[in-house]
């Protein structure tokens, strides 16, 4: 089966670049977020073009829950305790602007829009809950300590948000591509100062957008140590109670919930890429439990950038490359995030001044403790003595089972069985 977001819905389609192009803006990716990055540029009146390797839309972002919200998990409560309450304020603003832009935007389109209330839970710890709650009436944000959900299992406490939303993902990014110049199966093989290079010719740009989901230029930034990416589940079931709010637990690996019209969309199962963990297994055993008289109408699987400090990497793509932009790292809050990253980069790229620019900015510090587990695991990777081998950075594969794919553990690149290429940072298939 596959994610419910591609039943009944007809695809965009763009042409492929044929020959040398110019532009002021160049953005390379075609998913939600590179689609907002141009949207945005368009609507500031900047030229810009986007391009795809493949077709838009045709990875991370049709397996996404397409929740809108600025509850990121228990967000908050960190970002105080490592940077302070001004820098979790910023984070929660410019995260408000974004769902408030994005819904505006949604509410002018067919997307499937629903206004909802946001939870996060904890099954175990009152304490954590507790924390959150007052790290946001820190920041100004209005939440309410619930004990009782829609959730068919007992919780020691949730935050609740109101006014946070959900729609169609494919609808939306569809429906905002129209008028804009876009170009797919056209693969960047290369930069250069000012220039891409593509299977299809040249392109010259004054600035250049990487929004690939993990970026694909390893000499620079850092970021095959900056983060790391973890897999998650969904199943879409039909025949059970209706689920009017969206839920999350606060565990990297709890489960997740949301309604989609007369389905529940349940998630979980997840595990770093490359290692072992729940899967769909682990979700068919909560419908055994919770949901016995669900029918499974769908079930896919979805990859997430993770960053060192759970803030997503938006700005210069390193002090080395000053005309080259990045957006990536959205923990599992792809929604606004990307939304986020528009904006920003939309101001970067004219040279304006972004009040979120040093919140999100990729060359920030890297001394976080997840630092030190990604090392290892990069190392661990490269040692061990077994093939196949990525051709991203030549760390073993792991074969995942539940999928029937080839998985790195030290960045995330998958690959089928017959070798051909799935995610990315490599961009070359397996090599044997």
């Amino acid at each position: 089966m596959e994610s419910i977001w591609k039943h009944n819905i007809e695809k965009s389609s763009f042409a492929t670049m044929q020959g040398d192009m110019n532009t002021d803006v160049l953005i390379i990716g075609g998913g939600l977020c590179g689609i907002l990055c141009a949207y945005m540029l368009q609507k500031a009146g900047v030229d810009c073009i986007l391009v795809e390797a493949d077709r838009i839309c045709a990875g991370i972002t049709n397996g996404t829950t397409a929740k809108i919200t600025f509850q990121h998990g228990l967000i908050y409560n960190k970002i105080i305790n490592m940077y302070g309450t001004e820098q979790a304020k910023l984070y929660y603003q410019s995260q408000k602007n974004a769902l408030e832009e994005l819904t505006k935007i949604a509410s002018s389109l067919e997307t499937d829009l629903n206004f909802c209330n946001s939870f996060v839970y904890s099954l175990t710890d009152r304490a954590i809950i507790e924390k959150e709650m007052k790290a946001l009436d820190k920041i100004g944000c209005k939440a309410e300590f619930c004990e009782k959900t829609e959730l068919p299992f007992d919780v020691a406490g949730a935050v609740k948000i109101e006014k946070q939303a959900q729609f169609h993902p494919l609808k939306f990014a569809y429906g905002i591509t129209k008028d804009l110049a876009v170009y797919e199966n056209t693969k960047v093989l290369g930069l250069k100062p000012h220039t891409a290079v593509t299977n299809r010719g040249k392109i010259t740009a004054k600035k250049i957008i990487v929004a690939t989901h993990f970026p694909f230029i390893n000499k620079h930034g850092g970021y095959f140590l900056k983060m790391y990416q973890h897999r998650s589940y969904v199943l879409a079931l039909e025949n059970v109670l209706e689920m009017k709010d969206m839920y999350v637990d606060e565990g990297i690996d709890g489960l997740s919930f949301r309604g989609y019209k007369n389905l529940l969309l349940l998630g979980g199962g997840s595990h770093r890429t490359g290692s072992e963990g729940g899967n769909w297994a682990e979700l068919e055993g909560v419908v055994s439990k919770y949901y016995p008289s669900a029918r499974e109408v769908g079930r896919w699987a979805t990859q997430d950038c993770m960053t060192l400090d759970s803030v997503p990497y938006i700005g210069q793509y390193s002090k080395a490359m000053p005309d080259v932009y990045v957006a990536t790292g959205f923990n599992k809050w792809g929604m606004t995030s990307s939304m986020v990253s528009a904006m920003v980069l939309t101001d970067l790229v004219r040279g304006i001044q972004n009040e979120y620019r040093e919140l999100y900015a990729p060359t920030r510090s890297v001394w976080h403790p997840q630092l030190a587990v990604n090392l290892f695991e990069s190392v661990k990777g490269l040692l061990t003595p077994t093939s196949p081998r990525c051709p991203h950075m030549g760390c073993a594969l792991k074969y995942n089972k539940a999928e029937h794919s080839w998985d790195c553990p030290c960045h995330g690149s998958r690959f089928e069985e017959n070798g051909k290429l799935i995610n990315n940072p490599a961009t070359d298939d397996k090599n044997e």
